[in-house]
């Protein structure tokens, strides 16, 4: 291959490479609500698994997502940018926007019409947010507004969060504050005793495997979605104890 016809090969895939980096942030259309802060469900439960999203590092800024975005949980602790868009009532003027990290799933009622109540049935590209977090782009006397979101880059304070679970036989870990693209694709686990245990998903971002690793101190692989790796060594000491959370590296 010729010198010319190199230059010209280079140009064609960084100019593919820009593109498909433009469509990866390019805005898409979908709908939010928010719960009230009395409901408090949002901050304290989720189908992620995280329980107490203060605890998580998400506080008020954790979303829950309609079936076609949360998909099966894999999603949990991906980070999308949120604007409210199109309403010149309900927007707050500038369309300010702010990010949410994906922290619970939006269940369908299919009792209700998707335009009136239904906002989480399939195929609706919908956001229920925390009263606090939707009063940032919104007004909260709104029942429903239109947004554009995107994914984008978590930004996270501190190291990967591993908190400990599961029973002598079956080890379990919740996997929290996930830098980079937040997803969370694979994670292996290794004692002091043992090689590099591949563990599966159990629900949203709690990992397991059936293994006895009390006694014994951790260390964690972690694959993101991205394909990046992340080995945190002896992260967990050999006393750790069930409900305990300790701090690893961070992407």
């Amino acid at each position: 291959m010729g010198e010319l016809q190199s230059a010209l090969l280079c140009l064609i895939l960084l100019h593919s490479c820009k593109i498909a980096a433009c469509k990866d942030e390019e805005w898409r259309s979908a709908t939010a609500t928010y719960s009230k802060e009395t409901e408090d469900s949002l901050l304290n439960e989720g189908a992620c698994g995280y329980g107490d999203l203060h605890k998580a590092s998400y506080g008020r800024h954790g979303a829950a997502l309609s079936s076609i975005l949360f998909n099966k949980g894999s999603i949990c602790g991906a980070c999308y940018e949120i604007r409210c868009v199109d309403h010149i009532l309900w927007c707050l003027m500038g369309s300010p926007s702010i990010v949410v990290t994906a922290t619970d799933f939006c269940p369908p009622n299919y009792g209700l019409s998707v335009d009136y109540g239904g906002w989480c049935n399939f195929p609706r590209e919908h956001f229920e947010m925390s009263e606090a977090a939707f009063a940032q782009i919104a007004k909260t006397k709104a029942d429903i507004v239109p947004i554009q979101y995107r994914r984008v880059k978590c930004q996270r304070s501190g190291g990967l969060k591993f908190t400990m679970g599961g029973s002598s036989h079956f080890y379990q870990v919740l996997i929290s504050n996930v830098g980079l693209d937040g997803e969370v694709v694979a994670v292996k686990v290794k004692g002091s005793r043992t090689g590099w245990i591949p563990m599966a998903r159990n629900w949203g971002q709690n990992w397991h495997c059936n293994a006895n690793l009390q006694g014994q101190p951790l260390s964690f692989e972690v694959t993101i979605n991205g394909g990046k790796t992340l080995t945190s060594y002896n992260v967990a000491p050999a006393n750790w104890q069930l409900g305990q959370t300790f701090e690893g590296k961070q992407f």
